[in-house]
């Protein structure tokens, strides 16, 4: 449905994107991670048309997408964006934006779909609220309505729950997400909170300083990342030398993430206590293991200068940096 060929891009000769490929298909559902800086929004902006490639086109359905030196008004009519910026009206109300762009010949469906989608985001109570008296977090919802008002084929998302309370944040994604998929609408979101990740992406695609790291099956990436760098984008992850865990003479370094050590008392394995930050259901452990420091998740807390005895899982045992 959308296939990216070659794209590349810069800022006054600083190069931002450098030769990005990939295709998406109808339906999907894609997350966009990578560093701060690395050219996530801007490969939305140019996905949609607000910014001019240096190189390479793009095709939708077969037929190339042309960018703002092309059309008198900058974006497609069959995508969305959502910037962080949303871009409403503030001096109407919550429904007036939703609405803006439907048309007023059918009143009746388009107040039925303005209720539908004041649903979805759960704004039902502020649909005669003015914008200017919203939270953000209230601004980024309606936003998002707004812009899947016209029922577009494809949604382009900028870290689109941002500003939402965590409370509602993961509602929304269950709502947005399931509308999403019953409606065959395509989606691509630049994020960095694995939460609009894990759940809810087909694919995931990682951009490093600007090229294209990988491509990959979301569940897959996760399991078995390629190196440290996308290991961290999922949170925090362990780089430790296979030495220290097994008995071995590898010089590996293995990617292991904080649920994949636990404490066994039958373990050889030493590891100091640190620290213990409480995150809810469960404590997050500062240890420090042969000089470099390690953190695994634990049902209490534990105490410096504690020692105690870890294992590490047998999946994360062929995982290598």
């Amino acid at each position: 449905m959308l296939n990216v060929e070659n794209i590349s891009f810069a800022y006054d000769k600083i190069s931002v994107l450098k030769n990005i490929s990939f295709t998406i298909e109808k339906g999907q559902h894609i997350a966009l991670i990578g560093a701060s800086g690395c050219g996530k929004s801007t490969l939305l902006k140019i996905i949609y048309g607000l910014l001019q490639t240096a190189e390479g086109t793009l095709f939708w359905n077969d037929k190339e997408l042309l960018g703002p030196l092309y059309n008198l008004i900058p974006g497609h009519e069959n995508m969305k964006y959502l910037s962080q910026g949303f871009e409403l009206q503030p001096y109407h109300s919550v429904a007036e934006n939703i609405g803006q762009y439907l048309s007023n010949f059918e009143p009746e469906l388009k107040k039925d779909r303005v209720n539908e989608l004041l649903d979805i985001v759960e704004m039902i109570p502020f649909a005669n609220t003015k914008v200017e008296n919203l939270s953000g977090g209230q601004k980024q919802r309606v936003a998002l309505a707004k812009a899947l008002a016209k029922r577009p084929e494809v949604l382009l998302l900028d870290e689109p729950f941002g500003n939402i309370d965590n409370f509602r944040r993961s509602a929304l994604r269950r709502n947005l997400f399931r509308y999403l998929k019953r409606n065959a609408i395509t989606s691509i979101t630049a994020t960095h909170d694995k939460t609009d990740i894990l759940s809810f992406t087909d694919q995931t695609i990682v951009i490093k300083q600007g090229e294209l790291l990988i491509k990959e099956d979301t569940t897959t990436l996760y399991q078995n990342p390629p190196n440290y760098y996308v290991a961290s984008l999922f949170g925090e992850v362990n780089q430790i030398k296979r030495s220290s865990v097994q008995e071995s003479d590898s010089k590996d370094m293995l990617l292991v993430y904080p649920h994949e050590l636990k404490v066994d008392p039958t373990s050889p394995v030493k590891a100091r206590v640190k620290n213990s930050y409480f995150n809810g259901s469960h404590y997050l452990i500062e240890a420090i293991l042969n000089h470099s420091i390690i953190f695994f998740d634990h049902h209490t807390a534990l105490h410096a200068p504690e020692t105690v005895r870890i294992q590490v899982a047998k999946e994360a045992l062929s995982r290598v940096s």
